[in-house]
């Protein structure tokens, strides 16, 4: 079995220590680098190439949003887990849009963590439990507030296939071939369900599909 190779990225020692005991004693989960600070990850995440970033947001000389919308541009294949404190929505967007794939509050159990890393090296997204439940209350609240239908409604039940696929990462080429349809047709759909939901970006119809209990 090949190694999951981790890299740690957190200006708290004493949380770092703590993570890279614990991934370390999972099988197959090596930690081959920590990085205190924004600059540091760039640096290490070029010379170790690993498959999975454990990223937090507050960190000195450049935050972790930003540094994850850099190792995500340069090396595609490094899945990035947002390890955070901060709760908000416009966090978790914000993470999505730099090309993070999974979400996860500081006080997360420790199983949490493992699975995040495993879901992103199989490219799937993954977010804690306590995000997808704030994130659904959240929407429920602003559809009984507004007085709005759900716009969900409005899709076909092919539309909604291929919203959670698309929510679970899959790309146009592998959803075509999972559902025996063209990429055409695959991404004219796609194009439907950004157009009925209001959605500008995959990351807010993953954020969306967290929202409705689509994906967790």
């Amino acid at each position: 079995m090949e190694q999951i190779r981790i890299l740690l990225a957190d200006d708290h020692n004493i949380l770092r220590d703590g993570m890279r005991l614990l991934l370390e004693r999972q099988p197959g989960f090596v930690v081959v680098g920590e990085a205190s600070d924004g600059r540091e990850v760039l640096t290490l995440a070029q010379d170790q190439r690993p498959d999975v970033v454990v990223m937090d947001i507050a960190m000195p000389n450049l935050n972790g949003i930003e540094a994850t919308r850099r190792i995500v541009d340069k090396h595609p294949a490094t899945g990035v887990v947002i390890l955070s404190m901060h709760h908000d929505e416009s966090y978790v967007i914000r993470s999505l849009k730099a090309g993070a794939r999974a979400y996860l509050l500081k006080d997360a159990v420790k199983g949490e963590l493992i699975a995040a890393i495993q879901a992103v090296v199989q490219g799937r997204s993954f977010f804690s439990p306590k995000i997808s439940k704030i994130l659904q209350e959240d929407y429920v609240r602003t559809i009984e507030l507004k007085n709005v239908e759900d716009s969900y409604d409005l899709l076909t039940d092919r539309e909604r296939e291929i919203l959670q696929l698309v929510a679970e990462g899959k790309t146009n080429k592998e959803i075509a071939g999972e559902l025996n349809l063209s990429m055409y047709t695959v991404d004219t759909h796609r194009s439907h369900i950004l157009q009925k939901l209001n959605l500008h970006s995959v990351p807010e119809l993953i954020l969306y599909a967290v929202r409705k209990g689509i994906i967790s």
